[in-house]
């Protein structure tokens, strides 16, 4: 996952602000190439005919190579394909593991994780190979199949009458999604029985946060984890340390593991909570040239905040271990983070396609670039008992534990 940036314009106090012409040119260079290919290669009749020239060396080469192949080819040419192969060579030209391309169903998944909401049935999918039949892995609370008594373990044998033995997952969702029926029908294999589900799709919210409370040495200690920083995030976390601050915490610990990133405004909006005006949250670098972004917090909180990281704590998740760690003197536990130091971002192209593509570094509060190997080290190094994978029993989390006799020391 990347730290995205959004288009919405946040009141902060920003020292300057830069753009990298490099940037600029590949943007417009993609732009064109769609509005050229895309808007008209696919309107008329005679698509060639319609491409016009620009004061541009490199989008004619592409043009003159486009129309040799789409009328040389000896068999036709599906043009929307060539076009979407077209901008994932970009993309691959690049040499950024993190500016990519995305097809239609790619941008799907993508996107639904990132916007922490869609409209479906409210389950996880996998394809059993040994019957042919869709496994439900995951039921996701107060969603349609929730409701309807749909449980882990229930095998889908068709969906609206189609057998699903001769399709993968992701098609089954497709056509669960792409359906203009808002009601469908499933046939599932429980327990040996055949049953028969009827299920409405609705808007179906996905929880990132979860919370909790512990006690250590008369001292209350409260628990926020956050699974990824999806378009919803900052409501779910508000709302979670509110209730923790209601009953008048003394530790918080925030737990970031397995958090490999996502949208930087839910970050901002997060560390708002936690630092004031006139604390740096991040910086970002462009062409050698830095800007700084502050905190809109009006106080500090009155308690210590403890992180838990590991390896794959990325992206947003370090940035929010710096601005936290770098400012209010957080201690940090567990293993070293992935060090992911750069800035994505995603755009949507007019046939759902999308790609990502990296537009800036971001620094921590103190001026670091912890991208690479760099990672943010931790301050109390606790690898995570192979047992807990086993029991996922919190007495078996040999990291969370360390954060819980830290404090219970101190």
């Amino acid at each position: 996952m990347d730290n995205f940036e959004n288009d919405t314009n946040k009141s902060k106090k920003i020292n300057s602000k830069v753009f990298s012409s490099r940037e600029t040119i590949l943007l417009v260079l993609i732009a064109l190439i769609i509005g050229l290919s895309i808007g008209t290669l696919f309107k008329n009749g005679n698509p060639i005919k319609n491409i016009n020239r620009v004061n541009n060396k490199y989008i004619n080469k592409f043009i003159d190579n486009y129309e040799f192949i789409t009328n040389n080819y000896y068999e036709e040419v599906d043009q929307e394909k060539l076009i979407n192969s077209a901008i994932a060579g970009m993309m691959e030209s690049l040499d950024d593991p993190y500016s990519m391309y995305f097809d239609e169903e790619e941008a799907d998944n993508f996107s639904t994780q990132l916007n922490g909401s869609y409209k479906g049935l409210g389950i996880q999918i996998l394809k059993d190979e040994k019957t042919g039949y869709m496994l439900v892995t995951t039921v996701f609370k107060n969603s349609p199949a929730f409701s309807a008594g749909l449980k882990p373990g229930d095998m889908i044998v068709s969906v609206d009458d189609t057998s699903v033995s001769s399709l993968t997952a992701s098609e089954v969702s497709s056509l669960i999604k792409s359906s203009e029926d808002s009601t469908h029908i499933l046939k599932i294999i429980r327990d040996d029985e055949q049953l028969e589900i009827t299920l409405n799709k609705e808007t179906v919210i996905l929880t990132s946060v979860a919370s909790d409370m512990y006690e250590e040495n008369g001292k209350k200690i409260g628990y926020i984890y956050i699974g990824i920083f999806a378009n919803n995030t900052y409501e779910q976390f508000k709302e979670e340390l509110e209730n923790l601050e209601k009953e008048k915490i003394d530790y918080l610990i925030l737990d970031v593991r397995g958090n490999t990133g996502g949208h930087l405004t839910a970050v901002d909006s997060i560390l708002d909570l936690f630092l004031n005006s006139s604390q740096i949250m991040y910086g970002f670098e462009q062409n050698g040239k830095i800007s700084y972004t502050y905190g809109n917090g009006s106080d500090n909180k009155n308690y210590e905040i403890v992180l838990l990281a590991d390896e794959a704590s990325a992206s947003a998740s370090e940035v929010l271990i710096a601005g936290l760690k770098e400012n209010l003197n957080s201690v940090l536990i567990g293993k070293k983070t992935y060090g992911k130091g750069t800035v994505q971002k995603l755009v949507t192209l007019s046939d759902g396609t999308q790609y990502k593509i990296t537009v800036k570094k971001w620094l921590t509060p103190k001026g670091n670039w912890i991208n690479s190997t760099e990672g943010i080290t931790p301050d109390i190094e606790q690898e995570l008992s192979d047992k807990y994978y086993e029991t996922y029993d919190v007495k078996d989390d040999t990291q969370l534990n360390a954060a819980l006799n830290y404090i219970k020391e101190k």
